[in-house]
């Protein structure tokens, strides 16, 4: 591991998603887009349902990220989420799929629709989309 570098875990809670030394990791707070580098001040930060960029070297690799938690120390960066996806592993079909039933329940006007839950869901399939390049 270069000086320049820390290792990034991301670990949901049915397996370890990612695990390697990079150069910068880039995450969607709840306040707003974060970068880490090496020697970033230790932190403890809730995240946003988003994307997030990990750059290695000249490499960029990207992954969908449902909220969750940030943990920044010295060397180390863990992603806590109740789930994440490295863009190579969507089933892109299957994220277009959850997109039109989430916009097929927000267009539904009945009481009994659950609209922060829908969102959500919308939320979700249209970031594993993005992620995956294919834009929802």
């Amino acid at each position: 591991m270069s000086v320049k570098t820390f290792v990034l875990t991301v670990i949901t809670p049915e397996r370890r998603v990612f695990q390697d030394a990079v150069n910068m990791v880039i995450v969607r707070t709840v306040d707003g887009e974060m970068g880490v580098l090496q020697g970033h001040i230790p932190l403890i930060a809730p995240l946003a349902i988003g994307p997030m960029r990990i750059k290695i070297g000249d490499d960029e690799r990207k992954a969908a990220i449902n909220g969750g938690f940030i943990e920044v120390t010295a060397q180390h960066v863990i992603v806590l989420s109740e789930s994440a996806e490295m863009a190579e592993e969507i089933d892109v079909a299957r994220a277009e799929a959850a997109r039109q039933r989430a916009m097929g329940r927000l267009e539904k006007k009945q009481a009994e629709i659950d609209y922060a839950r829908a969102q959500s869901a919308l939320q979700r399939a249209i970031v594993r989309l993005k992620v995956a390049g294919h834009e929802g």
